[in-house]
């Protein structure tokens, strides 16, 4: 079920007015049939791998806590480490690596042959894999207590908004409000209304149109596209793929806000980003801070020196890169990004804080991040990297301006262009929901005007939404 078809909104009319009816206990419970429906309509066989992780890990906490002594503890953590980044290499990284390795014994000679297997990728495993270590890490640090009932477990892995895509809870921030009683606030169904409506605009009018342009642009072959072709075409898919992400995780927001329940933000105005630091602190945020807290930091962080700081820079975004899928090219995105930290490292670090910035020094370097950031996104959406370096090759040294070229920033104008006016004004006043709080007549204006384009301005296709891959 995808959350911009008809059929969700009946599915989650249904859940909302029985949750309703119910006390915390059955409202748990229903939750969590819930999502298992949710989950199963896309493909029912993997709910024996998502009910089999969270039984595993539901005792595997109660293990470490219960567990006398440290080396006991950590033996209980290295189950849960290593069966659920087993299961997710062999569902998402069994045909890349093996491919790899059979092309680079080749090299040198020697013939081997590995099964091949068409494995089917179960929907959001990266996302509940990745909640369920969390959970299991936090519980070894003392961080969380680990859940006594099984179904309460069982809810936080699969809790349907945020189960396919994000964003990825900790369990001291969501596990606290499943297992306490739910009140109705005077400000959760207006937030939620707009969470869900502006999220459904991002999806439905931004993401999904600007799919059909990029995806225009990148299936032709490099040498029919003049430069500027190229460059709107990598335009439209940073576009697409914020939308489309972002707006996910809006909707879930709203959802979930409508249950009484709060999930993190997961962006903040991205694309107004003025360094790579900045932009990973807006972006995917969940993920970031995923790998920052897991990873990074117990890699050495930014202790032990500058070196071995870049190191763990470059091996935290490359593992992030490789988290998005089993390609070069998504692995080369990680190490970009990797780079870009490392090269602004010493600009940023031990630099005072400054006051009030010159808005024309702001603006250029929010261009020139967006610019970097684009970059980043060929590789990511390129079919290979000699594609991307194609692009690139196109954009530099044939920069003709086609109609093409014209129609498709000019559609870019008009569908995003209020979006991005409607960012610079929520960054003014650091609100993620300033909208909420303005004056009714302003809101239902805005209202009226989102309802209106996702009325008027659909795509002609729906598309998946893009972090379902991953």
């Amino acid at each position: 079920m995808l959350f911009n078809s008809y059929i969700f909104w009946v599915f989650f009319a249904v859940v909302i007015v029985a949750y309703r009816r119910c006390n915390l206990h059955w409202q748990n419970r229903m939750l969590l049939v819930a999502s298992y429906v949710f989950y199963g309509t896309w493909n029912w066989r993997f709910l024996f791998l998502l009910a089999g992780t969270t039984l595993m890990d539901y005792f595997v906490g109660l293990g470490i806590f219960a567990a006398p002594a440290q080396r006991r503890k950590k033996g209980y953590l290295l189950i849960s480490v290593c069966a659920n980044l087993l299961l997710l290499g062999f569902f998402k990284y069994y045909g890349f690596f093996s491919h790899e390795l059979m092309g680079a014994l080749g090299n040198i000679g020697i013939h081997a042959s590995l099964p091949v297997l068409n494995v089917v990728l179960p929907v959001g495993i990266s996302f509940y894999t990745f909640q369920e270590l969390s959970y299991t890490i936090d519980v070894y640090r003392g961080r969380t207590t680990p859940v006594r009932n099984l179904l309460d477990f069982g809810l936080y892995v699969s809790f349907f908004p945020q189960l396919v895509a994000g964003p990825i809870e900790r369990s001291d921030h969501l596990i606290p409000q499943l297992l306490r009683a739910r009140r109705r606030e005077p400000d959760d169904f207006s937030t939620g209304l707009y969470l869900a409506l502006a999220g459904l605009f991002r999806k439905v009018v931004i993401a999904d149109n600007m799919a059909a342009v990029a995806n225009a642009v990148f299936s032709r072959k490099t040498d029919q596209l003049s430069g500027a072709e190229c460059l709107m075409g990598l335009y439209a898919f940073s576009l697409q793929i914020y939308g489309d992400f972002s707006g996910y995780s809006s909707i879930a927001q709203g959802i979930a806000r409508w249950m009484g329940i709060r999930l993190m933000d997961n962006f903040r105005m991205p694309y107004l980003a003025v360094s790579p630091s900045d932009f990973w602190h807006r972006w995917h945020i969940s993920l970031s801070t995923w790998l920052r807290d897991y990873l990074y930091i117990p890699l050495g962080g930014n202790r032990g020196g500058e070196w071995k700081t870049y190191r763990n820079l470059m091996l935290t975004m490359a593992i992030g890169g490789l988290w998005h899928g089993a390609n070069w090219t998504f692995i080369s995105w990680g190490v970009y990004h990797g780079l870009l930290l490392c090269l602004w490292r010493p600009f940023e670090r031990g630099k005072p804080k400054e006051g009030a910035p010159n808005p024309l020094i702001r603006l250029l370097k929010m261009a020139v991040m967006f610019h970097l950031v684009c970059i980043g996104w060929l590789m990511f959406r390129a079919e290979s990297m000699t594609q991307a370096w194609d692009f690139l090759a196109r954009i530099a040294t044939d920069f003709r301006w086609t109609p093409a070229a014209g129609y498709m920033l000019g559609l870019m104008v008009f569908l995003a262009g209020p979006l991005l006016l409607y960012e610079i004004w929520m960054e003014r006043r650091k609100d993620l929901l300033a909208l909420v709080n303005v004056h009714w007549l302003a809101r239902g204006l805005a209202y009226s005007y989102l309802t209106w384009m996702l009325l008027v301005f659909p795509a002609e296709a729906a598309h998946e939404f893009i972090y379902f891959q991953f």
